[in-house]
């Protein structure tokens, strides 16, 4: 496997200034809204992105789990890894590190853990038709993810492409969804985005299916940008757009209330 290079991303800029548009639209609201109080509409817009932090539990264990238990199961892990990130956040500090994946890892999937403490897997995993990278290669794969990742300007591109090429070398023996979704929405949140999750059915497989396209069309022209990438930067384009403007409407709806 080789890491997709930075220089062959490629988005659509127009729909990334379309969600930065939606965040500021909404932070002038907050900030200068002269029809309603400041410290309710901030005390909103926090409220909906609980909304969505609370959500991104629910809809992340519904992503992985095989039954009600199992899901149950995962959202203790989930709930426990977010206050984890909050607090990181409050305390201004990105994702930008191994030792931060594994701790994540750690916390979002402790059965895992237990069975490989603070080591990427030992054994070879197929996705599908997709073979993962051989155990020996992750180390130096994982460390080049994370050099080309700091060097992503734009927040939200970063959170694609480090979810993208993290699920693509599956460095865990259990557990790489999960971590690697709450990893990517410490990127976002860190910079204020709200978190991306799957909504429902229809939506996962259309996760699952770009994805497996995506590692077929890679391991095919390896370091070649291709068309199912493309489709998988849209669609989290488009699922942060989705909950943007849910907590924009949120705040605007408020001050409506009040006129």
């Amino acid at each position: 496997m080789e890491i997709l290079p930075v220089s062959e991303i490629r988005y659509d800029h127009k729909e990334v200034q379309n969600v930065k548009n939606i965040l500021s639209a909404t932070f002038r609201l907050i900030t200068y809204s002269r029809s309603h109080l400041a410290d309710d509409l901030l005390n909103t817009y926090l409220s909906s992105t609980t909304n969505l932090q609370e959500l991104l539990s629910i809809k992340n264990a519904q992503m992985e789990a095989q039954d009600e238990e199992e899901r149950a199961l995962y959202q203790i892990g989930l709930n426990k890894t977010l206050e984890i990130i909050i607090g990181e956040i409050k305390d201004q500090v990105d994702f930008t590190s191994e030792i931060q994946l594994f701790q994540l890892f750690r916390s979002i999937s402790p059965e895992s853990h237990e069975s490989h403490p603070n080591r990427y897997r030992d054994n070879v995993v197929r996705i599908g038709q997709y073979l993962c990278p051989e155990p020996h290669k992750i180390n130096s794969l994982v460390s080049q993810l994370f050099y080309n990742m700091n060097n992503i300007e734009d927040p939200l591109i970063r959170a694609i492409y480090f979810h993208h090429e993290l699920i693509r070398i599956h460095p865990f023996s259990d557990g790489n969804g999960r971590t690697t979704r709450i990893a990517k929405n410490w990127i976002l949140m860190y910079q204020l985005y709200p978190p991306i999750f799957i909504r429902d059915a229809e939506e996962k497989k259309e996760y699952i299916d770009t994805l497996s396209n995506s590692f077929s069309t890679l391991e095919k022209k390896p370091g070649k940008w291709n068309n199912h990438l493309d489709d998988f930067f849209h669609q989290e384009i488009r699922r942060i757009q989705f909950n943007a403007s849910l907590v924009y409407e949120s705040v605007k709806n408020l001050g409506a209330r009040r006129n």
